[in-house]
């Protein structure tokens, strides 16, 4: 069973979090490490052609209302649970949690950002950052990109809230990166962008770190579309 009452939500984000976990993250979420998230846009490529994304306002609005309102929570939500499950070793709701978020992918090219993302994670820390089940068949399949880094995360200890804080930092750095190579954007107004988007993630991941796989969902219909454009769109710097 996922722990969902408050006493286990409250000890969970109480645990503190040691160097260990701290070097562990910033490895992990680095645009260093090997998962290639570099090469993804979420369909913004698309939104840039199309004008609906044009300077640092309209990308921020943007990826304000994909992390309230789209994959950003529900990705969020799934990292919660699926972290959830695997620390207390309950992987049917594990499984549970994973095949959902596979299920979920609106588009063929948000299906392979997760799960080409996923994968590559899993891989890179098995080889380098092994946990007590890495080798289990489960991780062996497709695995969408926020039940890999969750997992994960469980596995080695690190505390849920700054796990999941870090996984949509990087999701927001990420794609403020693309912004600023499709619009284009300087570095310093991708900076501002980031720092505009502080108290958004803080709010996703608190309600994320209190919701259960039933609050799953968005509205964020025109980023789902964007990815749709993005599939047969004529030129293009990104997978997706």
């Amino acid at each position: 069973m996922i722990m969902t009452t408050t006493t286990a939500i409250i000890m969970a984000t109480d645990t503190p979090m040691d160097n260990g976990s701290l070097y562990r993250l910033m490895t992990w979420l680095s645009p260093s490490f090997p998962v290639g998230a570099f090469t993804y846009s979420h369909g913004l490529e698309w939104a840039v052609e199309e004008g609906a994304i044009h300077d640092r306002e309209s990308l921020t609005a943007w990826l304000t209302d994909l992390l309230e309102l789209g994959g950003g929570w529900s990705d969020a939500v799934l990292f919660r649970n699926a972290y959830q499950s695997a620390a207390a070793g309950d992987w049917d709701a594990f499984d549970e949690a994973a095949e959902l978020a596979l299920a979920l992918g609106p588009t063929r090219e948000r299906r392979m950002e997760t799960v080409q993302q996923g994968k590559a994670f899993i891989l890179a820390t098995r080889a380098t950052w092994p946990w007590s089940v890495a080798d289990a068949p489960r991780f062996d399949g497709d695995v969408a990109y926020p039940v890999a880094v969750a997992a994960v995360a469980a596995g080695h200890g690190v505390p849920p809230e700054p796990a999941l804080h870090a996984y949509l930092h990087a999701f927001a750095g990420n794609l403020i990166s693309a912004g600023v190579r499709a619009i284009p954007l300087g570095q310093t107004d991708g900076q501002r962008a980031l720092a505009a988007l502080e108290p958004v993630v803080a709010g996703v991941c608190e309600r994320a770190l209190a919701a259960g796989l039933d609050q799953v969902g968005g509205a964020a219909f025109l980023s789902d579309i964007a990815s749709m454009k993005h599939e047969t769109q004529y030129t293009r710097l990104f997978r997706s």
